[in-house]
């Protein structure tokens, strides 16, 4: 049940839009009474939850005499709303990229907190859609947001990204393509990951509250693009 519930959070649930949502898909069609009580809150949080989630789409009801019965869409509902979600933001891209540079200055410093924090980050690698080059990966991101790190990597497919990556021997992931992963010995331990693409560093630090900078500076970026150069030649192929 955690796993479901880190997944619709970090979808962008509420709390309480969680609650009732799995109320009603684990106990189905209920009046709005029973699902306060299941949900545990209050009847008027209800309510505006029920409502919340019926201009999602992901709730409708059914009026038998002057009773609202509620029910869940369906779990197959989540996939279409994530897929909507995504045209809508899709539309709006172009605009918001050309008010953003418009009002941009260079060498920004940008600092990033939490699990959110780091996802705004991996979102700002995918929208400049060029290469993205990391080293440090202990595979933090797959142990630590699973239900993202499918969907980031599904995005890197989608906009047909390069990847190239040096990790520690023993700490290739599942989706690292051999000919684009370099390894370093088992003893190079960090719990700094660092990407650098386009004109980008983005530093990640896995501690227990992860934080993250992104340092938008072309002439740093070159300097760390030339770091990762050299150790991409010096370091080991899979056998």
């Amino acid at each position: 049940m955690a796993k479901i519930e880190s997944v619709l959070e970090n979808l962008g649930f509420s709390p309480n839009e969680i609650k009732v949502y799995l109320a009603l898909n684990d106990h189905g069609s209920s009046k709005a009474g029973k699902i306060s009580k299941i949900a545990k809150i209050d009847r008027s949080s209800c309510y505006n939850t029920l409502k919340s989630l019926i201009e999602k789409g992901l709730v409708s009801y059914v009026s038998i005499g002057q009773i609202k019965w509620f029910q869940s869409a369906g779990p197959k509902k989540l996939l279409q709303y994530i897929k909507e979600q995504e045209e809508d933001i899709k539309e709006i891209i172009p605009d918001l990229d050309a008010r953003h540079k418009a009002t941009k200055t260079s060498g920004q410093v940008r600092l990033y907190k939490g699990l959110k924090g780091v996802r705004t980050i991996f979102q700002d690698i995918i929208s400049e859609n060029k290469e993205n080059i990391l080293f440090g990966s202990e595979s933090q991101l797959e142990e630590r947001m699973p239900a993202y790190q499918k969907q980031f990597v599904r995005q890197l497919k989608e906009n047909k990204m390069s990847v190239r990556e040096i990790v520690r021997e023993d700490r290739a992931t599942k989706t690292s393509n051999p000919k684009q992963t370099r390894y370093v010995k088992k003893n190079v331990i960090s719990p700094v990951v660092t990407n650098i693409y386009g004109d980008k560093i983005a530093l990640i630090i896995w501690t227990d509250e992860p934080e993250g900078i992104i340092i938008e500076n072309e002439a740093a970026a070159k300097a760390y693009r030339s770091y990762f150069e050299f150790m991409w030649e010096h370091a080991k192929k899979r056998k």
